[in-house]
This record gives structure tokens, sequence and C-alpha cells, in this order.
């Protein structure tokens, strides 16, 4: 995964990129009609239920429009929330409480929404030893907050991108001549670009599970699209020779079987791609 400091800079770059692209040159509409020095307070009401995510982010925005802005916080990221809930006060500039309003609410409605989705999946885990993950199904640009509100809501984060995991799947192992050849010539780049990356290796059938473990040095093995017997028979075979992770349009109604076969990791998309945004808004008060 990434680093800390990738990870802050990440966000920066993020909040600068849309602050840029929703004020321009000017909030003009501000700008006409409230002074300068006019000062105000507003208040983050919650009119939906699920798990809140996007505080700690709210506060870096607002921060970065202008820093003498003022927060008070009454519920943290990861706690539940429900209709009525007042998750903050941020108070300073009225100019800058507007310039910042809708890059919070965008942000905070979709990452309490992913937070919820992912806690939702959490729960149906509960009791066994699988873990969820996130994938890079992620709204582009947007991808570091995503996967930031993926682990408030109790999930953890695969890769964050291309470049700091290996990842064989099936395009690769076709294009390389085979799952032999892929994992060889991949131990070798990274020997001869003095590269510490984990790989992981996608399997479609037993078959190609037993040639994995042959090459050795995998750090997990991606079942996709494995049915139920399939991946018990490939969590037995492989043992504790390395990871597991299931994945392949797992939903609420499945994971918990899959959970069951033993998978250490479960994969879902769906998590950033398939959820709907928390109904928050920012209020004058």
């Amino acid at each position: 995964m990434i680093s800390e400091a990738q990870f802050k800079d990440e966000l920066q770059i993020l909040i600068a990129n849309a602050i840029r692209e929703d004020v321009g040159d000017g909030d003009h509409s501000s700008l006409a009609c409230i002074p300068e020095s006019a000062q105000g307070k507003a208040k983050l009401y919650v009119k939906d239920q699920g798990i809140i995510a996007g505080v700690a982010f709210a506060k870096m925005i607002f921060n970065y429009v202008d820093p003498n802005m003022q927060v008070e916080t009454f519920i943290e990221d990861g706690a539940a929330v429900k209709y009525g809930d007042v998750v903050f006060h941020v108070s300073g500039s009225s100019r800058s409480i507007l310039k910042a309003e809708r890059m919070v609410l965008n942000s905070m409605q979709r990452m309490s929404a992913i937070a919820t989705k992912t806690n939702s999946y959490v729960k149906l885990l509960e009791g066994t030893n699988t873990k969820i993950l996130d994938t890079r199904k992620t709204t582009p640009g947007f991808r570091v907050a995503e996967k930031w509100a993926v682990t408030i809501g109790g999930g953890e984060n695969h890769r964050f991108a291309l470049y700091d995991m290996i990842m064989l799947k099936d395009n690769h192992i076709d294009f390389a001549g085979g799952i032999a050849l892929a994992i060889a010539k991949t131990k070798e780049y990274l020997k001869n670009e003095n590269r510490d990356l984990k790989i992981i290796v996608e399997a479609r059938d037993i078959d190609e599970v037993k040639e994995i473990l042959a090459s050795k040095g995998v750090y997990r093995i991606l079942l996709d699209n494995f049915d139920y017997e399939t991946t018990r028979k490939a969590v037995t075979l492989i043992g504790n020779a390395c990871l597991t992770e299931s994945s392949g349009n797992i939903n609420e109604d499945t994971i918990r079987d899959y959970a069951d076969c033993g998978v250490n990791y479960i994969s879902s998309g769906a998590l950033t791609h398939s959820v709907y945004n928390m109904d928050l808004s920012l209020k004058a008060i």
C-alpha cells in the first residue's frame, strides 16, 4: 500500500483540483452579495441514516479554503448516524464557508455511502476470519477519499493503484504465455528493478491454482468466479502456502457463504461503484 505521506499528498491534490474545478476565478455569487467582512456559522445536518465518513476530510477542505475557519465536531468518522443528527458546526468567513460547501457535501455524501455499504458487509462477515477488501473500481480522481471511506466502514484497502502491488490477472497471464511464465517474468522484473512488491495471481480454476502454487513466491491467490465447492477445494489445496481472496459478483446474499469457505479476503467493487450518496446538508445557523 502507499505510505502515509503519499496518502496525504493524494488528498491535497484531490482538494486542490476539486476547488479549482468548482471555484475557478471566484465564487461570484458570494462575491456579489456577501461582504468580505461577513462572518457566519453552519451545521452539517444528517437527513439519512448510516455510517458517517469524511469528517476529518471536511476539516482538511475547510483548512485549505481558509485556515481561519473553525470546526466544532460532535460526531466522529465511523459513527452511526440518523436523521436529524448534527455532525459538526463550522464558523468563520461566510464567503469561505460557501466556497467550501459543495466539495464538503459531495465528498462526505459519497464517503458516508461507501462507509455504510462497507460496514454492512463487515457485519455479514462477523464470526469468520474473512476480511472485506475494496478494488480499483473507484471514481477517477476521488480514489484516495473512497478508499479512506472503506477503512472508516471497517474494511481494508486492496492495492491503491497499479504501482504499489503486482496483480497478474487473466489478460496478463494470457499475454505472457501462461502462469509459470508470467510469474517468472515478474520475479525477474522485480529483481532487475530492485522493487519489493507483493504478487497476487488470479486463478480461473483448480488447475491454475496448482500452477500458481508450483511457482512459489506468490503473496495471495485470487479465486475469481469460483463456486462454493471449488472455493473450498482451493482453500484446502493452498493451505498456508499463501493467502486467499475470493472475487467476482459477490454480494450481500453470497458473501457469508464465501467467507464460510475459509478464504482470507473477499474483494468487492460494489463498495465503491454501486452506492447511493447519503443525504447531508450544510445549513446556516
